[in-house]
């Protein structure tokens, strides 16, 4: 549980740099960008799988490319099932997505599954 909690809230610092890297993506206030976090969260455990599968053919083809779109897809799917949340357009939500994806994944080296957060140390 701590683990989701952890990475929900860095979900919601990424979509935080993106509102202030994109004009066109808003939020009503924090506690709207947690839900979206949150709710990103479920959308991305649940949906996505289905759709990756789904667009399977079209990934191939475009060497993984397609993976971007789906991310742009979820997160529009976020904003149209929560109120106080906008894209304006499509590109807007794949440079959103762009940058919530390398925000979770420059953290998620950090963190552990069971939520706490990792030190490595080399030995001499």
């Amino acid at each position: 549980m701590t683990g989701f909690i952890f990475r929900a809230a860095i979900v919601a610092l990424g979509l935080w740099l993106a509102t202030q890297l994109f004009d066109g993506l808003q939020f009503d206030g924090p506690v709207t960008l947690l839900a979206a976090a949150v709710l990103l969260g479920i959308v991305n455990a649940i949906v996505r799988p289905i759709a990756v599968i789904l667009t399977l053919p079209l990934t191939l083809l475009s060497l993984g490319l397609f993976l971007l779109v789906i991310n742009a897809g979820m997160l529009g799917l976020v904003a149209l099932l929560l109120g106080g949340f906008a894209i304006n357009s499509f590109w807007t939500a794949l440079g959103a997505s762009l940058i919530v994806s390398l925000t979770s994944w420059l953290a998620s080296g950090m963190i552990a599954n069971n939520g706490r957060v990792e030190v490595i140390t080399m030995k001499k």
